[in-house]
């Protein structure tokens, strides 16, 4: 008889030690997923996700595990995408033998995701199919024609991404953002999408703003809110530190924005990291309803700069903390804490350099707490006496001290000469590079030019300097005399808000003698003490 062969396929996976899914049903899942939560992709999402129920159900040999979606999440990094990480990790498991998707793009636009992915199924027996492309990938050349799609994929999604970025970018440079009012206490979206004042939420912004000028710290805000059952603006009971201090920060709550605080670093990652000088930013003063004038704002972030220069985290809601100065030698007072565990405990400050480590050692002594809340409230009704003389006269004085005209003159006539001066040493350059000259004439004469133009370089950053500090300073006094005009009689007791409102510090020289120094720049002296 005739030599015959019979093919006897193999029922086993080398790899696995499962068996083969020819030898069986094989069970298949669809992935289904779209980029954007919009109405017209939500229903793309849903028809990918019938279509696969009908597909799979049309394969007599096919058994349905599960349809697995993403919706609205983008296909560049897969350790965002839930429904793939589950999907792949039921493969890997053992629980689908093929996976049905529509195009490498929908299953990963990052080659080493897409790649990595892949040949942990194959390890495991799992197939994918790419139905677009159709490409099998226990194919010999899947591999291949998979590292060609899934470059072009990426390249594909870098090139979206860069034209969002421009498109953001350039709403930027002409004013135009997006806001996530859902998450952004104290404002709602207009009818014209403006932003515009949520009068409820405003107030607890201005509690806020208040509770921090009184000098609570950023901590005991959001405990105290926390305690009192407020909740966040995302619906939360619990307060953090870090809402408190973004809400005292947000150049918004006075009426301005500033644009690109932050910028993606990667596209496939798409990881947000803040902008410090990276990228241009863009600021827009006025751009609506303030919530908190923008005087007390640039007040709060004064305070803010100097907690964190002058005191370690522990203290910083003692509001004499940083604002007490020795009269002898200068050094900054600290608190102490006498008899901390029984009735008697009391708080005294004194000299850090009372004991002469620094300068020599000085006598002005120790003084209790409440004698300096004490003086304080002395000195806060002397200056209410002065009231009316003060605010009749802030418009002159304003006239006379900030006034910056004749600065900013000079200025422009500096610049002037300054820009000559470089343009002289840009055609002398240009000349000598032109031009065989004597290099010894060359350089003499430019040397010249370049001392005469750093001369005015310094004069131009003189005055820059000197405007800045006269408006830094007028800022400071516009502050002083708001807050003066609120305050509505004399006060009875300490007020932390009226303190840090209107007090620089104190200046103490013995108990017997501690002044009070205002934000005008005035000393009230010789307080007389309780």
């Amino acid at each position: 008889m005739p030599r015959t062969i019979t093919t006897i396929p193999a029922t086993i996976i080398q790899n696995t030690g499962k068996k083969n899914a020819s030898s069986r049903k094989r069970r298949v899942a669809g992935y289904a997923r779209v980029s954007t939560d919009h109405d017209e992709q939500f229903s793309s999402y849903e028809t990918q996700m019938n279509y696969y129920r009908t597909f799979i159900s049309g394969h007599e040999d096919w058994i349905l595990v599960d349809i697995y979606s993403d919706e609205g999440i983008s296909g560049t990094v897969t350790s965002k995408r839930d429904g793939f990480n589950r999907m792949v990790a039921d493969a890997l498991a053992g629980k689908i033998d093929l996976i049905i998707t529509k195009s490498v793009s929908r299953f990963a636009r990052n080659t080493v995701d897409s790649l990595v992915t892949i040949r942990k199924l194959k390890e495991k027996g799992v197939e994918v199919y790419f139905e677009k492309e159709n490409i099998w990938t226990f194919d010999s050349k899947g591999e291949v024609l998979l590292t060609i799609m899934s470059s072009l994929a990426q390249e594909e999604s870098r090139s979206i991404s860069e034209n969002v970025k421009w498109g953001i970018r350039k709403g930027f440079s002409q004013g135009k953002y997006s806001m996530p009012y859902s998450t952004f206490l104290g404002y709602d979206k207009g009818p014209d999408g403006t932003m515009i004042v949520n009068k409820e939420q405003a107030e607890l912004v201005k509690r806020i703003f208040s509770m921090f000028l009184s000098g609570m710290s950023g901590m005991k805000i959001a405990q105290a809110l926390t305690e009192e059952g407020i909740p966040t603006v995302k619906g939360k009971s619990i307060w953090k530190v870090d809402s408190v201090y973004g809400i005292l920060r947000n150049e918004k709550y006075k009426g301005d924005a500033l644009l690109q605080k932050t910028y993606s670093k990667n596209y496939i990652g798409g990881q947000k990291v803040w902008n410090n000088g990276e990228v241009t930013q863009y600021y827009i003063e006025h751009d609506h309803e303030a919530i908190i004038d923008p005087v007390t704002f640039d007040e709060v972030q004064a305070e803010i700069l100097r907690r964190n220069k002058s005191t370690t985290s522990k203290k910083k809601d003692l509001v004499f903390t940083g604002r007490v100065r020795c009269g002898q030698c200068g050094s900054i007072f600290g608190p102490k804490v006498w008899h901390s565990n029984d009735k008697y405990r009391t708080v005294i400050w004194q000299c850090n350099d009372k004991y002469g480590k620094i300068h020599k050692r000085c006598s002005s002594g120790n003084i209790n707490e409440s004698v300096m809340k004490d003086t304080v409230v002395k000195a806060l009704n002397k200056l209410f006496e002065k009231k009316d003389e003060l605010l009749s006269a802030y418009e002159e004085i304003c006239s006379v001290a900030f006034d910056t005209s004749v600065l900013e003159s000079e200025l422009e006539e500096h610049n002037t000469k300054m820009l000559g001066y470089a343009t002289q040493m840009n055609q002398a350059t240009a000349r000598n590079t032109s031009k065989a000259l004597d290099q010894d004439v060359f350089n003499r004469e430019y040397d010249k030019i370049s001392k005469k133009y750093k001369s005015e370089k310094t004069k131009v950053q003189e005055l820059e300097a000197a405007i800045k500090d006269k408006q830094f300073r007028k800022a400071k006094a516009d502050a002083f005399i708001k807050h003066l005009a609120d305050m509505d009689g004399p006060v009875d007791t300490f007020s932390p808000f009226l303190w840090t409102s209107l007090c620089d510090g104190l200046i103490v020289y013995s108990p017997s003698d501690i002044r009070v120094v205002l934000k005008n720049g005035d000393e009230i002296k010789n307080t007389p003490i309780l």
